[in-house]
């Protein structure tokens, strides 16, 4: 990415204030010094700790610069998360996020607070999107057990909060209704989490559907695999700031079926009514699944939730801070 940045006019400066140690915070006055040559307007913080280093380097600065932050997830109420939520502006990237924030932390003026959600770029993930043959060839090729079926695709890490356990028994339940279908958990599988893939490989064995069920890394064709996936599921049992999966999915004119809980919920209610079921309601989750796989409501085209969007929102936030 930094070759990008710079070739469109910004410029890069490397300064490790990102490692969790006390080593880190050494380095404040380093970051305040670069901050009173490059005199910039605003300084932008968008993880905890960097924002820590970004507080305490505008700290004494004639003028200060104007401090904004992004809140990404429902990290846990505290001192140390706290610091997000002292910006002059404060960003949530979802209705979800702004009242969680607002909920914990009783100081914090809700004036201050913007929500300003995430954003795709709608080239990435263009409306109708069919992959070329070359590609469901190699595709098919590589997973064949995946073919001749409706294919319900599952993204997430390899860890228990992303709901993989529903999604296999979501399958096998279909199954002995049944409803044929494939099941894809993408990018499940990675470093230190084979435990974890072990044990589901273990359902999937007991539940009887090897010949159903694959799990494989993160992989960098998403927009193809979910363009012939019947279903996206976002089967998350905590709730998340927000879902990207959902907007992806959705803007490639795909069906997403997923908890009604978090930042997911938000954005089902809003895009895709027919994709939301009760967390952790499986009964309610086949019911839905077999609805849709038998005929799933139109998708119209987004017309929110875009890139542009997102930075159009920023823009006017900065200035509403320096703009006399």
């Amino acid at each position: 990415m930094v070759p990008q940045l710079e070739a469109e006019g910004s410029r890069h400066i490397t300064l490790d204030i990102g490692r969790k140690s006390l080593g880190t915070f050494m380095k404040v006055g380093q970051l305040r010094k670069l901050l009173r040559e490059l005199k910039p307007d605003i300084v932008h913080a968008r993880s905890r700790l960097p924002a820590w280093m970004g507080w305490w380097a505008i700290k004494g600065m004639k003028p200060a610069p104007h401090f904004v932050t992004t809140v990404h997830g429902l990290n846990s109420p505290g001192r140390y998360s706290a610091i997000l939520l002292r910006g002059e502006r404060v960003i949530a990237v979802s209705q979800t996020l702004r009242d969680y924030m607002l909920s914990h932390y009783s100081w914090l003026e809700p004036a201050r607070v913007r929500v300003i959600p995430r954003g795709i770029d709608p080239d990435a993930f263009p409306y109708g999107h069919r992959p070329d043959d070359g590609w469901r060839k190699a595709f098919f090729a590589e997973f064949p057990s995946l073919a001749g079926a409706p294919l319900l695709t599952l993204p997430g890490r390899g860890t228990r909060l992303k709901g993989h356990h529903d999604a296999i028994e979501l399958v096998a339940e279909l199954k002995r209704r049944g409803i044929d279908v494939r099941l894809l958990l993408l990018g499940v599988v990675e470093p230190g989490r084979e435990a974890y893939v072990d044990e589901l490989r273990g359902l999937i064995r007991a539940r009887g559907l090897d010949a159903q069920v694959v799990m494989t890394p993160a992989r960098s064709d998403v927009r193809d695999i979910y363009a012939i996936s019947s279903l996206v599921l976002q089967l998350s049992n905590k709730p998340e700031s927000f879902g990207r999966t959902v907007i992806e999915a959705l803007s490639l004119c795909r069906p997403v079926l997923g908890y009604a809980h978090g930042g997911v919920g938000e954005l089902l209610a809003e895009l895709y009514p027919a994709g939301r079921v009760p967390p952790a309601d499986r009964e309610r989750l086949v019911e839905r699944a077999a609805e849709l796989l038998r005929v799933a409501p139109p998708i119209p085209m987004l017309q929110s939730y875009r890139l542009s969007d997102m930075q159009q929102a920023t823009l006017a936030l900065y200035d509403e801070l320096t703009v006399a």
